[in-house]
């Protein structure tokens, strides 16, 4: 694939097919990622954008309205990658009748309880049997439409409305899934994990090699919450910096099986820079828990150093 020259201007001043007024929340990073992958769809170019219930899904669509300019399709919790492929396979089939003529590109989008949990089988299936699709997870690290329930992808620690910190409990016990990983071992053309940094130029890329890619591609991407993570709505570019610099969120791509890391921090940062500007975290920094921000930053800095293994190799 022909990578496009990233120019910031010229992208944000394409149409935007996720259009203004839908209900997402201010400093809600799950906008800010949809709206960008989005933007990586060259002009002209047509799209079916698939969504699985959640708060992306109850608050761009109510039918009939929908805040996606492209084909919108709602599709259950636990479905979004069934249905996509579905899509994509009768397109195929249409379009060797002659019966469409039009390029179509097919991207879903799905939270991390509709990915990592609820959805997972279903995007497995997709995954392993190629369907030429994107399946976007905007990570936002629980159940947050629900209620703000921990998920597989929350981290270590956090409090949540099912894991509470409090006298009997520190938080989620658990460390979070390595999903991008368990989608990278499904051999697939393109994987990769970024989030909101800098210019968005990492985010732009990285989507526009996933729709542009033949075959199956899938994002991950650090979606910040403001209700959930319990951070004050402007600090939602520092809260993702820190997240890649503290290699909480390192950024990095697997291509045709080949592991290439995309930012190596010149001077790493401890994980308590991230960690204290969230109020989830709040707990971890009272006198006599210095145990538990060492126990998860000895969890981050192993998988860091297990991803350069692989990067290098």
């Amino acid at each position: 694939m022909e990578q496009s020259v990233f120019n910031f201007k010229e992208i944000q001043e394409r149409e935007e097919r996720l259009a203004p007024g839908h209900r997402m929340c201010a400093g809600c990073g799950g906008t800010i990622a949809v709206r960008n992958v989005l933007k990586a769809l060259h002009p002209g170019d047509h799209a079916v954008v698939g969504n699985a219930t959640g708060c992306l899904e109850v608050s761009t669509y109510t039918y009939p309205y929908t805040a996606y300019q492209d084909s919108y399709i709602h599709t259950a919790f636990e479905s979004a990658g069934a249905t996509l492929s579905g899509v994509e396979t009768a397109y195929n089939a249409l379009k060797k009748k002659g019966k469409v003529k039009d390029n179509y590109k097919f991207i879903t989008f799905g939270g991390d309880g509709g990915t990592y949990d609820i959805g997972l089988q279903s995007l497995s299936g997709a995954m392993e049997r190629g369907h030429d699709m994107v399946y976007v997870c905007y990570d936002n690290g629980a159940y947050m439409n629900t209620g703000i329930q921990r998920s597989s992808a929350t981290p270590q620690y956090a409090d949540t409305t099912t894991t509470p910190s409090g006298t009997y409990s520190n938080g989620k016990p658990q460390s979070r899934k390595d999903l991008a990983s368990i989608i990278a071992s499904h051999n697939i053309p393109y994987v990769a994990q970024t989030t909101m940094v800098s210019n968005l130029k990492d985010l732009y890329t990285k989507s526009e090699k996933a729709i542009y890619t033949p075959g199956a591609a899938f994002l991950n991407i650090l979606a910040p919450c403001p209700r959930g993570w319990r951070y004050d709505t402007p600090d939602l570019p520092e809260i993702c910096k820190l997240a890649v610099e503290t290699c909480y969120w390192p950024l990095f791509e697997v291509v045709d099986g080949k592991w290439i890391l995309n930012y190596r921090p010149k001077n790493k940062l401890p994980l308590e820079d991230f960690l204290k500007k969230q109020g989830r975290f709040k707990h971890l920094f009272k006198p006599g828990n210095e145990y538990l921000l060492e126990a998860f930053q000895q969890e981050v800095d192993r998988r860091w150093e297990e991803l350069q293994i692989r990067c290098d190799s």
